[in-house]
């Protein structure tokens, strides 16, 4: 028989408790101060709607919440990077020439020319470490240009405020993620997973 898991809202209020908690313990590492909340890919509407209320119970308890969608800091570096004549290239290039390239186009601006994860520190500078938290969603939006595990393995030791991804995929064994279901698992991911 398989071993009962726990609903999505029974881990939002696990999350909850922690970060309200005076030590917000959900980083097990000290320069790691990450959490991943997983959620199947399915669920991604319920999943928006209860971090929404989340983060208003927890401005209620003096916290601030910053909550990034990942998706947008996508649009953004591509529109930066290309501008909106670019945008359409690399829609018409995907077209001609295949998905492939469009994808290597894609993760070539968020891992080199205009990296992620300096966006998401650059969203950080104005956040106070003992009072704030930063919600990272829409990771979805990612899929399939660039991983999750790469982001958050590129933030370590460079973040001092608590940060949460919120993860559409798959759980495999105890840490394996699968991300939105599809990809191979990663079984590198060290922050706690809710």
């Amino acid at each position: 028989m398989p071993p009962l898991t726990r609903s999505l809202r029974e881990r939002i209020r696990e999350l909850e408790d922690d970060l309200t908690a005076p030590e917000r313990r959900i980083g097990a590492y000290h320069d790691m101060p990450f959490a991943i909340f997983r959620y199947d890919p399915e669920e991604e509407f319920e999943v928006r709607a209860e971090v929404r209320a989340l983060a208003k119970r927890l401005e209620r308890h003096g916290r601030q919440v910053r909550v990034l969608s990942l998706g947008q800091l996508m649009y953004e570096a591509l529109e930066e990077v290309l501008g909106p004549a670019g945008m359409e290239e690399l829609f018409r290039a995907e077209a001609e020439h295949g998905v492939d390239r469009a994808i290597d186009t894609v993760h070539r601006i968020l891992t080199e020319i205009r990296p992620l994860s300096e966006m998401v520190c650059q969203q950080l500078l104005a956040l106070d470490p003992q009072n704030a938290v930063l919600f990272l969603t829409h990771a979805g939006d990612l899929f399939p240009v660039f991983r999750t595990s790469a982001l958050l393995e590129s933030l370590i030791g460079r973040v001092r405020v608590p940060l949460v991804l919120f993860y559409p995929g798959k759980l495999e064994g105890a840490v394996g993620l699968r991300f939105m279901g599809v990809c191979e698992a990663e079984h590198s991911y060290r922050p706690r997973i809710y």
